[in-house]
């Protein structure tokens, strides 16, 4: 009965853990659709209309990567990028309502049918004189859009994980691609290029995989095996960077005074606050969507709490309180601080021993990751202990890790554990071996950030 439950139990993790792709598995054909649209009018043009469309033209928009899919084993000559890029062009240009798009990558196909009718006029209208041979003037483009894909970075990120016990398993795992793509409008008149835009997407592979293999008889084996993996589009993927390609376009194009929304000046304010706030959002973030935005000002006041352990020349320690207080400011270097702390705890060992410190300690930090809401840290420092009489003082260096969340800006929880070496091994009032006192700390502490964070941007990339 128990190798059952384990199979059920098994089951509902892998549900769990992907409800939405393992409940969602195909087992019947399905008709054709309306293609999914990626455009949002929410976004920075939402409510923004043009005073006038302006025709444009595109001769072609497309992969200018060469790159093929890649694949575990031998070779493929399948393209990783859709080959339609200017089809999907066409389309959000059509959808943004803010430009006529007019056939210019096919134009030899339009020439030639309208020379067919041309022709046709001809040869009818000598049968009927008022029959005109003329057809209507093409449109031409007063602009003209150019660009591509032009890098495709597959595997920027791969990983996953998985547990095995007793012949129960299970595994997740993910691959990250990358496209990029360029935009840019050219004016036919001179030749100048207007704006030229750039937008990254990246595409999304997901697996997940249980199994069971267990012998639950002599000769009665059980095997149980399920899975699902789910690959993002890769054509949706061109289409939303086109689609962002565009709105872009457009809206600096607006703060440019290439064209005018209806509303005139407050509109394009609309425009230009919007845009800004995206764009620092966007220089805030580098590769793998990690932000670069400092959510813990200038300083800090920390108060903590926690529990003691000693190791001195006597034994059975046991467990005491500890709290402390302490002000840290940071360096430019959003990575660095100084902390500076008091603080009360207790010693003891069981039966024989037991003292009341205070404790005023100076540690330099480092914060590993500054930018984001979860990030260890590391701190070492001097300081000293004494009893609450103030006498007896003893110096010591002390050390730490830790890791601090922020479910808000400027307030951090962090747990944390610290070594204290003493400088001498009568901190119980004996003398007895070769190595010095020292005590462990560990708890749980509130960090209270004030003043506005450093305008601060990190170049590194990881």
């Amino acid at each position: 009965m128990k190798k059952y439950c384990k199979v059920v139990t098994l089951f509902l993790f892998v549900s769990l853990t992907s409800c939405g792709t393992f409940f969602n598995q195909p087992f019947k054909t399905k008709k054709a659709r309306i293609g999914e649209n990626t455009t949002k009018r929410e976004g920075l043009l939402e409510n923004i209309v043009p005073v006038e469309q302006t025709v444009v033209g595109v001769y072609k928009f497309r992969d200018q990567t060469g790159q093929y899919k890649p694949v575990e084993n031998g070779s493929t000559f399948s393209t990783a990028v859709t080959q339609g890029g200017t089809s999907i062009l066409l389309k959000s240009l059509e959808d943004s309502e803010w430009f006529n798009p007019i056939e210019r990558e096919n134009i030899g196909n339009l020439l030639n049918e309208r020379q067919i009718i041309r022709s046709t006029r001809q040869e009818y209208s000598k049968d009927n004189k008022n029959q005109t041979t003329s057809i209507p003037p093409l449109l031409f483009a007063g602009i003209i859009l150019e660009g591509g894909v032009v890098s495709y970075d597959s595997n920027i990120i791969t990983g996953g994980t998985g547990a095995r016990y007793f012949g129960v398993g299970a595994s997740t795992q993910y691959r990250e691609d990358r496209i990029t793509v360029y935009l840019r409008a050219v004016s036919t008149s001179s030749g100048r290029i207007l704006k030229n835009v750039y937008v990254s997407k990246t595409i999304l592979s997901q697996g997940i995989s249980a199994n069971l293999f267990r012998y639950v008889n002599l000769q009665r084996l059980l095997e149980v095996e399920t899975g699902v993996t789910k690959n993002e589009p890769a054509q949706l993927a061109v289409k939303e960077a086109i689609d962002k390609a565009v709105e872009l376009l457009i809206t600096e194009g607006i703060i440019d005074g290439l064209w005018d929304p209806k509303g005139g000046e407050p509109v394009v304010e609309i425009v230009k606050e919007r845009y800004l706030n995206e764009k620092a959002a966007a220089d805030a973030t580098v590769l793998f969507d990690r932000k670069l935005e400092d959510r813990r000002g200038e300083s800090a006041i920390n108060a903590e709490g926690g529990a003691t352990f000693v190791s001195n020349d006597y034994p059975n320690s046991t467990a005491q309180i500890s709290a402390n207080v302490s002000y840290k400011f940071y360096f430019n270097e959003p990575k660095f601080n100084l902390n500076v702390g008091l603080g009360y705890f207790q010693l003891e060992n069981e039966g024989i021993y037991k003292e009341d410190y205070m404790n005023f300690d100076i540690n330099l930090g480092y914060d590993i990751l500054p930018y984001d809401d979860l990030t260890p840290f590391v701190y070492a420092g001097i300081g000293t202990i004494t009893d609450l009489n103030l006498e007896n003082p003893l110096f010591k260096f002390q050390y730490g890790l830790g890791i601090e969340y922020l479910p808000v800006n400027n307030i951090g929880i962090k747990l944390f554990g610290e070594q204290n070496l003493l400088f001498s091994d009568k901190q119980e009032g004996i003398e007895q071996g070769k190595y010095n006192d020292y005590y462990w700390r560990v708890g749980i502490g509130l960090n209270f950030y004030l003043g506005r964070p450093y305008n601060r941007v990190d170049s590194e990339m990881f």
